[in-house]
């Protein structure tokens, strides 16, 4: 039972009725709560938030209909209501339930049946709340996207831009391969929008989930493939059938769910878990991957066929550090999103600080940009943007990072650094900066351009 589905109210005129219902629920872990009519749980109402309200339909001072009739009631959207009734009252529980009852049960009744009908209720709801956060996901995805919103200066990112449009054409399976943070999401939603088709553009992260759950959010399960599935699910290749699905970090799919994939890819069709038959689908696959795919063939760990299958059309999105022309016309776009964001006046980026911006390696590329714009708006108080000085991230092993080994990068980083600090010791005062500094004045004002610090 779901820890957001427990909150009871039983309504009913006989105490004894009350108390069972009570000993009944509260073993099965309901917190209930009693009323004994309709006037009463109006009250309890105004007090309480209930998931569920269990009401019998003949009962003094104020009866079922008339309880359901209440603007009160009539306002609880997220609250299930379920009428009691005797054999005589079929026809007005009937009645209950047009009035907007979510079901019946009929009286003289075993716990059981209570139980279970609650249990039918809960998957209701749960069914719900899974139907409106797919909604809500669905109504996120950027459906104005193009092409032409892909920020880029550089020559080498013009000519990629030309082949996206190029293989967006096509209805070959797409593998996007570069470092982390530069893009690939971003190409993939480009793919999709070149491509004409009218499907949704959806995307999943085949390392944030585990083996188990995965086959069954890319394929969907039939009820009662395994504990737990006690209702019919749809996978994403079936709802993403008519637009594309994006397969984020590949490499990291088990071994297990890679044939399954090769079959999609290979037959046009998927069979959910636990079902007999396969069902055709019309799904573009885009895939994206780090640069060691090729190594995880090589090692075992990911199918040589699938990876041939998948790279029919090999997209190589290059790092940041190899497009510097890219930088600064994508810190410009940061910066102006990130100020509209906070209600900022746009600060301007002065010649120093964009040498700064080109001149660091940005081992985390485009993504690391874009946090760290965010982070020098927030030590920006004024109207120039501050740079903060700019770490050397540790390279992953095997990863060659020349900024590692640059003395010249190394020796300004670490003179920004005393410079700031020297700043902040005399509060601004730059002649006392420059003696401790132990440079001349015009030295230090010409640092002080240099580095972008006002």
């Amino acid at each position: 039972m779901s820890d957001q589905f427990r909150n009871l109210l039983v309504i009913d005129d006989e105490p004894s009725m009350r108390h069972m219902l009570r000993l009944v629920l509260e073993q099965h872990n309901y917190r209930v709560s009693e009323a004994k009519n309709g006037a009463e749980a109006i009250n309890l109402i105004y007090k309480e938030k209930f998931d569920v309200i269990l009401s019998d339909i003949r009962m003094p001072d104020m009866d079922g209909l008339t309880f359901l009739e209440q603007p009160e009631v009539r306002s609880l959207n997220s609250t299930t209501i379920i009428m009691m009734s005797a054999y005589g009252s079929i026809d007005t529980a009937l009645e209950c339930m047009k009035r907007g009852a979510y079901d019946y049960i009929s009286k003289p009744f075993k716990p059981d049946e209570v139980v279970l009908t609650l249990r039918k209720a809960e998957e209701r709801q749960e069914l719900r709340q899974e139907n409106q956060q797919l909604k809500q996901a669905l109504e996120k995805q950027d459906t104005t996207f193009s092409i032409q919103d892909i920020i880029h200066a550089s020559q080498k990112m013009g000519q990629l831009l030309q082949l996206v449009k190029t293989a967006a054409k096509a209805e070959s399976s797409i593998l996007i391969s570069g470092e982390t943070g530069t893009g690939k999401e971003l190409i993939a939603k480009a793919l999709h929008s070149e491509s004409g088709r009218n499907g949704q553009f959806l995307a999943i992260n085949c390392s944030a989930i585990t083996s188990g759950l995965l086959e069954s959010e890319l394929f969907g399960h039939k009820k009662g493939a395994f504990t737990g599935a006690d209702r019919e699910k749809q996978g994403l290749f079936s709802i993403a059938s008519g637009g594309t699905l994006f397969l984020d970090e590949i490499a990291d799919l088990p071994l297990e769910l890679q044939p399954k994939l090769l079959r999609v890819l290979q037959e046009g069709e998927i069979r959910k878990v636990g079902a007999t038959r396969a069902e055709k689908i019309d799904t573009r696959v885009v895939a994206a991957a780090g640069t060691d795919l090729q190594d995880a063939v090589q090692n075992g760990q990911f199918r040589r066929d699938l990876y041939y299958r998948l790279a029919v059309v090999d997209i190589h999105l290059p790092p940041l550090r190899e497009r510097q022309e890219d930088i600064v016309v994508l810190a410009e776009h940061f910066l102006s999103r990130l100020c509209a964001r906070e209600g900022r006046q746009l600060l301007q980026i002065n010649a120093a600080a964009k040498k700064n911006l080109t001149d660091y390696h940005w081992p985390g590329n485009v993504r690391e940009l874009e946090n760290y714009l965010e982070k020098a708006l927030i030590f920006s108080p004024g109207d120039t943007l501050e740079l903060p000085p700019l770490r050397i991230r540790q390279s992953a092993p095997g990863e060659f990072n020349p900024d590692e080994y640059s003395l010249k990068i190394a020796s300004r980083r670490l003179e920004e650094e005393y410079i700031r600090k020297a700043l902040v010791k005399t509060d601004g005062n730059r002649t006392q900066a420059a003696e401790l500094l132990e440079v001349s004045l015009r030295s230090l004002m010409y640092k002080l351009k240099d580095y972008g610090i006002d």
